[in-house]
């Protein structure tokens, strides 16, 4: 098996690409001959969205290809210089774009009652319906023109962190617990953190954040930038705040970002309760921070080639039928994904692609349990976007965001089952349960603590408070204190975390993971109940693309997250498997 990724079949070579980047032009061109003439009939505005869906279609097809070459080494100048000539090309044309809102919101109400009753745009009529619900926040159109000169320039604290985090900033080495000397690296930085060796543990969170440190004023500049984006550009658009602006393209009401948070704090006492069983199982008088993540079995300790790896979430997946089965095949067989670690190449992982290519994922693959699940979650992704492909149409195909969490952490709930089936281990399965408290914990618990940090800074810079480096550690760490109830005597760099956090950057995005978590805990339940109406209705969800709201998909999928129950009883889940737990180590 080659684990590499394969992105000849998005473009054989750099000149196919260079071909195609020099049509860009020409499709916004053809996009923009039709200004003026929106309100001239239901055909030419069903005519304006074709073309428009034609260049953004080859725009996203040129930047999959750009930003994926470049995260394969950040370091890689010719790769970077691609990516940055496509961004600074979009910036320059998107004049020619920038009219399009404004020019549809300008069209008087008895004609857009007209055209939204008339067969040719039956099509674009829910595109049409959520732009006129958003008809108050669009500007003129000078101004929406402004705006699209400016996206590049505004998009350079992301960036300058970016390449900072990633192809900048040398942590170093340090000796792993064999006295052997690494390089430590975000991708191995985890590795670290599971050792048994707490010294080790110790010398590599301080080692880490040492690095943080001496950079903790640019990366508060940088964080600070991005933030005063989202609350200046919000006032602009007259929302009452940047979180109502983030949260209304989904049309998720503010009360649902709001209420994770209540909820969750309301519930900490269990995950206290979960910290405490960590404390009498590691024997250790308070736990620190690079506690966490060190497995509870100590003598438990299990690698996973990656060949092995795809085997057993390929049998963990079965339950979700033989289609879904037959096109995750075909992630292995056409080489959607790049496994090995590399220096240069984008930490982390991620499944990235467009409507023209495969369902692309980076991996920064290390042999773990926590890398087998990360795969099963990647996969999500990428099936669903494979699902969505193959049943909408481009315009509708690209499903958002808030529903993409649900997808991956369905899959990683399924494998968590199939390898409990699998094994009557008991050190297997206590660890399996530690990894399935982890990961509620990871993206319950941790996720909603970045959401509040992250509506509590933009609250802040909203208020004309700046975001300096004291008071983004200040804040974050206290925090942090409240979350672990008090059960962590934390090691003070631990302030430093919110340097290290791209998701600070996506503006509003981590409480979806926990919304997310939330909904797939009750669909795999669905789903394994083997009943086959609920393996149907997931397999719609998949399907839906942005054809409908996502709440409303959900809603069909069989979770309300509207209401409290599911976050609620995901918690409640929590609670029940660290009570398990428990008793299966005697605690």
């Amino acid at each position: 098996m080659d684990n590499t990724w394969d992105l000849t079949p998005l473009y054989r070579d750099a000149a196919a690409w260079r071909h195609d980047f020099d049509r860009l032009p020409a499709a916004a061109e053809t996009f923009a001959a039709h200004r003026g003439h929106l309100a001239d009939s239901p055909a030419a505005l069903a005519a304006a969205f074709a073309d428009a869906d034609e260049f953004s279609r080859l725009a996203e097809k040129l930047y999959c290809y750009a930003h994926l070459l470049s995260d394969e080494n950040t370091a890689d100048n010719t790769n970077r210089s691609r990516l940055d000539e496509l961004t600074g090309l979009l910036a320059r044309l998107s004049p020619l774009e920038s009219w399009f809102e404004p020019e549809v919101m300008a069209i008087d109400d008895e004609t857009m009652r007209t055209f939204l009753a008339s067969p040719e745009l039956d099509f674009y009529r829910r595109s049409l319906e959520e732009l006129l619900r958003a008809k108050n926040h669009i500007l003129s159109e000078p101004e929406e023109r402004l705006f699209g000169q400016l996206s590049d320039v505004l998009g350079a604290p992301e960036k300058t962190f970016s390449i900072l985090n990633d192809a900048d900033l040398d942590f170093g080495k340090i000796r792993d617990e064999h006295g052997k000397l690494k390089q430590l690296t975000h991708g191995n930085y985890r590795n670290f953190m599971d050792s048994s060796d707490r010294d080790t543990r110790r010398r590599a969170f301080k080692k880490l954040y040492s690095g943080y440190r001496g950079l903790r004023n640019t990366f508060a500049a940088t964080l600070d930038a991005t933030v005063r984006h989202h609350v200046v550009e919000a006032k602009i658009r007259r929302y009452p705040s940047a979180l109502a602006q983030a949260l209304e393209p989904d049309n998720v009401p503010e009360t649902v970002y709001r209420s994770l948070i209540e909820a969750v704090r309301s519930n900490l006492d269990g995950f206290a309760d979960y910290l405490e069983l960590r404390r009498e199982v590691l024997g250790i008088e308070k736990l620190d921070m690079y506690d966490l993540y060190t497995p509870l079995i100590p003598d438990f300790r299990r690698e996973y080639e990656f060949d092995e790896a795809v085997e057993l979430v390929k049998g963990a997946l079965k339950p979700l039928g033989e289609l879904y089965s037959e096109r995750l095949g075909a992630a292995f067989i056409q080489r959607w994904i790049d496994v090995p670690e590399r220096k240069g190449k984008r930490s982390g992982a991620y499944s990235g692609g467009c409507y023209d290519s495969y369902p692309y994922i980076l991996l920064n693959y290390n042999r773990t349990l926590n890398d087998v699940f990360t795969l099963a979650h990647e996969l999500g992704h990428s099936l669903h976007s494979a699902f969505s492909n193959a049943a909408q149409p481009y315009h509708y195909a690209d499903y958002r965001i808030f529903v993409a969490e649900v997808a991956s952490t369905t899959n990683e709930i399924l494998l968590f089952e199939h390898l409990l089936k699998q094994s009557s281990d008991p050190d297997f399965r206590a660890a399996l349960r530690v990894h399935l408290a982890d990961e509620i914990r990871g993206t319950i618990f941790r996720q909603t603590m970045f959401a509040e940090f992250e509506l509590m800074i933009h609250e802040l810079a909203a208020s004309g408070e700046a975001l300096s480096a004291d008071l983004l550690s200040r804040e974050y760490y206290r925090l942090n204190d409240i979350y672990h109830g008090g059960k962590i005597a934390a090691d003070r760099d631990i302030e430093l975390e919110w340097a290290r956090i791209p998701h600070f950057y996506y503006n509003f995005y981590v409480y979806k993971y926990a919304t997310g978590m939330s909904a797939a805990l009750r669909l795999a339940g669905n789903i394994l109940s083997g009943n086959p109406g609920m393996l149907d209705r997931y397999l719609g969800f998949l399907s839906a693309g942005d054809s409908k709201d996502v709440i409303d998909i959900l809603r069909d999928a069989g979770v309300d997250l509207t209401r409290p129950e599911p976050v609620a009883e995901a918690l409640a889940f929590f609670n029940t498997t660290v009570s398990e737990l428990r008793r299966e180590l005697g605690k």
